[in-house]
């Protein structure tokens, strides 16, 4: 008799499912697992033997064959475990019948005491196993709040394999995992968060505040140039504070990366609040647009829908910056290995804070630089022009004076992030409205398509922008930026057609290229 159940492989961030079949035969004792399975799943034959003999079941001393099929599609991980088992499990008799395994999902790693371990991508799993119309899905205890986001599917919390056995003989009530309320769901800590990075600490910075909120508003890239000590860094934090706040599917959109990048936990299992990734300039290529053996999300793609930070920009290796190129014009990237392609989401705002020079000093009023003119050259050019062509917000950061300084909690006057992130809310749900039955949610995502639907120039505007373009040695790519940015700054406003005004502002932000 050959038993079958079922569970799901997730490459990239697409899932299929696996039939798991078991044949157990008379012969010399044996244990294949066939099907394009990796090293970590070969390995489940140990960890299945200690775990069925330390949940008092037994693997039966005969000729064992596992196929995973479809068997064209890698098999990576440990997740087949627990389905593994329970096909031994089901054929061997221990248990009794297939009522609670038909139209169910079977996800978990077992360990050698026959505990089940937290395993990654249960979210795509659980979304994967409800659009193929199962049931139930059985996963660890660790990994349920994670799925329980999903409606339409029956989440079983798992702890050990033996509870499992019980389970499917009947012999202990099943438990459906309760759903999790996204509306009602907040994570611990992210008041305190919200509170320590917000704008009514900033004191000066008015046009650098300014920026952040149009970059907020239209999902535009920003780089922000000052020497040490400037508030680059402090201004950076204070953007995630002012941020949109993220819909149902975009949450869950994220939180699919986070899954299968194994950072979702019991503590956060949905990602609520838009990723703030902070990038050391140490970092590799790999580690940054993605890969390694098991082609996993980089750091672009867990900044997707948030924002990407890059602290002392031009202290990151060239080839490493260039490579940002294509995911900041696409919005996704595509991780190749040998046997297989993963396209992954990278949607993300990129905020850059360099020094002018390599001492740092060139524009600070109170300290020489020492610099000579090739060094200033040479490190500016580290951003390409290709690179800084996909830049919307150029922005100065000069030193806060100290008579400026204020010490004490007496902030009155301050505009505070929350009334900020209003205006910005405000001006995104314009965007949303504006491209509602498309896939664009912000004005950074427009093409040239909507660029012409939606930009649109009475004759005066048009030549003016025109001309800021030939004095500025701007690229076409640029122009189209300006156009972008120049709509965001009318949404702000509330109005429907893009002014001069809106125009010269979004030319203020504009580097002037060499």
């Amino acid at each position: 008799m050959i038993s079958h159940v079922h569970s799901i492989t997730v490459n990239g961030l697409e899932s299929t499912v696996v039939d798991i079949e078991v044949d157990i035969n008379n012969g010399l004792p044996a244990f294949t697992i066939v099907g394009l399975p990796d090293q970590g799943v070969q390995e489940s034959k140990e960890r299945l033997r200690s775990a069925m003999k330390s949940s008092g079941a037994k693997l039966p001393l005969t000729r064992i064959t596992v196929n995973l099929a479809p068997a064209d599609i890698k098999k990576s991980g440990p997740s087949f475990d627990l389905g593994v088992a329970v096909g031994i499990l089901l054929n061997d008799r221990w248990i009794n019948n297939d009522d609670l395994i038909k139209d169910s999902i079977f996800l978990g790693e077992l360990s050698l005491d026959g505990n089940l371990r937290k395993v990654s991508g249960v979210l795509p799993a659980t979304i994967g196993a409800k659009e193929k119309s199962y049931k139930r899905i059985y996963v660890p205890k660790e990994n349920a709040l994670e799925a329980s986001i999903i409606p339409g599917i029956d989440i079983i919390a798992i702890s050990n394999l033996k509870e499992l056995i019980s389970i499917l003989n009947k012999e202990k009530e099943i438990v459906v995992q309760e759903k999790l309320d996204f509306k009602k769901y907040s994570l611990s800590g992210e008041k305190n968060i919200q509170e320590k990075n917000d704008f009514k600490y900033i004191i000066g910075q008015e046009h650098g505040k300014r920026a952040l909120e149009i970059a907020a508003s239209g999902g535009h890239n920003i780089i922000m140039n000052g020497p040490p000590g400037s508030g680059k860094t402090m201004l950076a934090k204070a953007f995630s504070t002012i941020l949109p706040e993220l819909t149902v599917e975009e949450s869950i959109e994220i939180s699919k990366i986070y899954s299968i990048s194994g950072l979702l936990t019991n503590d956060q299992p949905i990602i609520k609040k838009r990723p703030f990734r902070v990038v050391h300039h140490t970092s590799s290529g790999v580690s940054i647009i993605g890969g390694g053996r098991n082609a996993k999300p980089g750091e672009i793609s867990l900044a997707h829908k948030g924002v990407l930070f890059l602290d002392e920009i031009l202290e990151f290796q060239k080839g490493v910056l260039e490579v940002l190129r294509q995911p900041l014009e696409d919005g996704n990237i595509t991780v190749t290995r040998v046997n297989a392609s993963y396209d992954y989401p990278a949607q993300f705002t990129l905020v850059g804070a360099m020094n002018p020079c390599p001492c740092g000093y060139l524009t600070d009023p109170d300290k020489e630089c020492q610099c000579k003119p090739n060094q200033i050259k040479a490190y500016s050019s580290r951003l390409s022009g290709p690179l800084l062509d996909r830049i919307d917000i150029f922005i100065e950061v000069p030193k806060v004076k100290t008579n400026k300084f204020k010490v004490g909690d007496d902030y009155d006057g301050q505009e505070t992030s929350s009334q900020i992130q209003k205006r910005v809310s405000k001006a995104r749900t314009i965007q949303i409205n504006r491209f509602s039955g498309t896939n664009i949610t912000s004005n950074s995502e427009m093409t040239t398509k909507e660029i012409n639907k939606y930009c649109k120039l009475d004759d005066e505007t048009d030549k003016l922008l025109k001309q800021a373009v030939n004095t500025m040695n701007l690229s076409a790519r640029a122009y189209y930026r300006i156009l972008k940015l120049a709509r965001t700054i009318a949404d702000l406003d509330g109005v429907s057609d893009i002014e001069t005004k809106h125009i010269l502002e979004a030319l203020s932000f504009r580097k002037k290229e060499d």
